[in-house]
């Protein structure tokens, strides 16, 4: 797909990143995460995916701030990932309002309560933390239009597979996108949970 048909101030930060047309794969992605879907996007290292979800996130969210609550949420394996995907993130967003944050376990929880009180549109958060948090009344899932798992090669690793299933729950109705270098039996299950008629893009 050409970015002509990119919401315009995402347009313009992709230009300004030297962005002049998307990848083949992204050319499959792009049109997918677009129209709404649920979607796995099965794809090795530096095939463009990440950047993919980004420009579709920035576009879904019509590139400006809306009221408090958010509405995407990205589900990453650590903090480390979290702040390097933030960072990612703000490469797109710093020519718009979007309010991006990093949700992650290492840091006080009452000041990411209150963070994200006053307003946040994209949370990229650790499951454990997103967990907690929900469950202490500190983040309210209902304006979700789009819940993402991030790298979800972790996801059997430790309680991850059922902290997300039961976030999944609290989630109305949202588009549901998995990314993940090679597809497994975990994440396929969620086909079977919260995911609906989801479509596979995939690259060998």
């Amino acid at each position: 797909m050409s970015f002509k048909k990119l919401h315009p101030l995402l347009k313009e930060s992709l230009e300004n990143a030297g962005y002049e047309t998307s990848n083949s794969f992204q050319k499959k992605v792009l049109p997918i995460l677009k129209g709404g879907s649920d979607a796995y996007i099965i794809a090795p290292k530096d095939s463009g995916k990440t950047t993919a979800l980004i420009i579709a996130t920035i576009h879904k969210l019509k590139a400006e701030a809306f009221e408090d609550s958010p509405r995407a949420v990205i589900i990453v394996k650590d903090k480390a990932d979290a702040l390097a995907l933030k960072d990612e993130f703000e490469r797109f967003t710093k020519n718009t309002d979007l309010r991006v944050y990093a949700l992650y376990d290492e840091y006080d929880i009452e000041k990411q309560k209150t963070e994200v009180y006053y307003g946040q549109d994209i949370v990229i958060a650790t499951p454990a933390r997103l967990s907690k948090l929900y469950f202490l009344n500190g983040i309210h899932l209902g304006e979700i239009q789009l819940f993402v798992i991030e790298d979800a090669d972790y996801v059997g690793r430790n309680n991850t597979y059922n902290l997300l299933l039961r976030l999944s729950e609290s989630v109305g109705k949202s588009q549901f996108v998995i990314i993940a270098d090679a597809m497994s039996s975990k994440i396929k299950n969620y086909q079977n949970s919260f995911m609906s008629n989801a479509q596979l893009i995939e690259k060998k």
